[in-house]
């Protein structure tokens, strides 16, 4: 990679709000047992929210501020028993870019910013890098 070129710079839009302190209390994915979690939006990108509704599912983005960040191969879901697999084929945290990708359905949104969410299994203090609809498709 060239010298020169710029740094990618990343802006939290928001901040998980959960009773889950540590990835060790997390689930996998969130659709196994994470419990309902919020989701607070900073004040600058509340009006980005216009069109998201409760029953939604959405697409969250987060970074993954404890992860290890050297980590390029994992034996998948920690399973000792699985080969040792490259983070780019896994679900892992552990990776370069620590980007946590989030399916959840919005329970609830007030106008402070506040989504009440299902199925995040994201920790709390997370920083939220972006949401997106989820397009097509079922659950």
């Amino acid at each position: 990679m060239a010298d020169d070129r710029p740094a990618p710079s990343l802006r939290p839009i928001g901040w998980v709000r959960s009773p889950l302190r540590r990835p060790a209390d997390a689930p996998k994915q969130g659709f196994e047992g994470a419990p309902n979690a919020r989701i607070q939006i900073e004040p600058d990108f509340l009006t980005a929210l216009d069109g998201i509704e409760a029953g939604q599912d959405l697409l969250v983005l987060t970074w993954l501020h404890q992860a290890k960040r050297d980590v390029l191969a994992v034996h998948p879901r920690d399973d000792l028993r699985r080969p040792l697999t490259g983070v780019f084929a896994t679900r892992s945290a552990d990776r370069p870019n620590p980007v946590g990708l989030h399916r959840v359905k919005v329970l609830k949104i007030d106008r402070s910013g506040q989504l009440e969410v299902q199925d995040l299994e994201a920790i709390d203090g997370t920083p939220v890098i972006d949401l997106k609809p989820v397009l097509g498709g079922d659950r």
